[in-house]
């Protein structure tokens, strides 16, 4: 067994209260927003984007979330209900694991199996990880005040 550099949700359960009621809150936030962002690309296209909306949709998406989760540790959904993912060594996440947990969260969505099992994990487990969370050791904690 390892130290890890992530809060124990025993002695230190504030990283962890509320976060997946805060998580489901983000995933609403981020799906408008993708939905808004998705409508905007339309009419740049003369409207062709229509006939592939749901691939242009999932493109928008994955970009989305990579670039908000390599660029913050969160998306802007997680930054409005003030929670932010953190890598297994307790450190933000890099490119690389936001690229993999964006991936992660895709295969997730595209499979209804994987996305209820991991829904269920994030309320039932401690630390209130989904699969990809899991897999990754990664978890969603809420975020400390910053003077």
């Amino acid at each position: 067994m390892y130290a890890s550099a992530l809060p124990d949700p025993e002695y230190q359960p504030e990283f962890y209260q509320g976060v997946p009621t805060k998580r489901g809150i983000a995933w609403v936030i981020d799906t408008i927003l993708t939905v808004m962002l998705t409508a905007m690309i339309v009419p740049f296209t003369a409207f062709t984007a229509l006939f592939f909306l749901p691939a242009l949709f999932i493109m928008v998406n994955t970009a989305y979330r990579w670039i908000s989760l390599a660029s913050s540790s969160a998306t802007p959904g997680m930054r409005v209900a003030a929670i932010e993912l953190r890598r297994a060594d307790g450190r933000a996440f890099d490119t690389s694991t936001a690229f993999l947990h964006t991936l992660g969260y895709v295969v997730s969505m595209a499979l209804v199996l994987p996305q209820v099992l991991s829904v269920v994990m994030m309320i039932l487990t401690p630390k209130g990880q989904g699969l990809t969370d899991t897999v990754l050791g990664s978890v969603a904690i809420n975020k400390t005040a910053r003077y």
